[in-house]
């Protein structure tokens, strides 16, 4: 871009995590500290396609750091898949005259970002999901609180489960990745997590009632079985284990549960530092990137790159819950 920075566009895509407007008030404070215009976007691309725009100041972001959900709102747009409606979306920011677009969201929403990017639009990434799915950063806004949401449910599902002496299925969110599982199991205390890492075979229902079996021999009187919604199928898995074993079964699919609430402290900070960087890094000419908190800082990568990052799948968490399980 030739000078600094003057006006930046913002919207919030895809799933909506906790954290998300801790984010928003960070980008647009930031920028208005830099002494840029904020144009916020409504309902995300999809808003950016429609027009639905609203200008920006200090007093738009008060008291909305506690809040889940996104006060700009979000909605999926198949429309932005289409070299249409791409095409669309990079005229309306030039129109717009923005010095670059900042998105916040997680795979789809930054892919979205990348095609206006070759289209010669500044786009910047914050990673906002709770399913912590994109392998380029270490964490996501609105993990934490997603885990602390499925704990929190956990531990009341264990006293009734414990009560009854009954095998209880708990599905969480998480559609291809299993990190929302692992990390509820492990701090649940689950004797089985089902994640769409370990496979189908390691899935199957007949390994996990003969677990439960295992178990019950060596004197456990009830059973949590935490199922990411990647592998599915928790209702059908509560009835075998009830058909095969005798022992009184029942699935709780927490769902949307997940995504509300007031965000937690760490997912506040990361959201905070991730705005702050965002914007700085735009003011310093360094655009089409995506801000992503790894080693233990926040730093600004290359979008391109970030997309095709790569996390393989470390299976250590398992091996813990399944030892403490015991």
């Amino acid at each position: 871009m030739s000078g600094k920075p003057k006006k930046m566009g913002l919207l919030t895509s895809g799933g909506d995590a906790p954290g998300m407007n801790a984010a928003i008030r960070a980008v647009v404070r930031t920028a208005l500290n830099y002494g840029m215009k904020v144009t916020g976007i409504m309902r995300g691309y999809d808003g950016l396609l429609s027009g639905d725009i609203i200008d920006m100041h200090a007093r738009s972001v008060s008291d909305i750091i506690h809040k889940g959900g996104t006060i700009l709102r979000t909605a999926r747009c198949p429309e932005m898949m289409t070299e249409a409606g791409l095409e669309k979306a990079a005229g309306i920011c030039r129109v717009l005259s923005l010095d670059a677009l900042v998105v916040i969201g997680g795979d789809g929403s930054f892919h979205g970002a990348l095609e206006l990017s070759r289209r010669g639009i500044n786009v910047m990434g914050i990673p906002g999901t709770i399913d912590l799915d994109l392998s380029c950063t270490d964490y996501t806004i609105g993990f934490d609180t997603a885990i602390n949401t499925a704990m929190d449910a956990i531990n009341k599902i264990r006293d009734t489960s414990g009560s009854h002496e009954r095998c209880s299925v708990v599905e969480v969110m998480g559609r291809h990745a299993g990190y929302i599982a692992l990390w509820s199991s492990l701090t649940g205390g689950a004797e089985e997590v089902l994640i769409p890492e370990n496979g189908a075979a390691h899935n199957s229902k007949e390994r996990v009632i003969g677990q439960i079996i295992e178990n019950r021999a060596l004197g456990k009187k009830h059973n949590l079985i935490v199922v990411a919604e990647g592998v599915g199928g928790s209702e059908a898995l509560a009835k075998e284990i009830e058909k095969v074993t005798g022992i009184e079964s029942r699935a709780t699919i927490l769902g949307h549960l997940q995504r509300g609430g007031s965000p937690t402290a760490l997912d506040r900070m990361h959201a905070a530092y991730m705005g702050y960087k965002a914007v700085e890094s735009i003011q310093n000419d360094e655009v089409n990137r995506v801000i992503v908190f790894r080693n233990g800082r926040h730093e600004s990568m290359d979008i391109t790159e970030a997309l095709n990052s790569d996390r393989p799948y470390d299976n250590t968490m398992y091996d813990i819950i399944k030892m403490l399980a015991r």
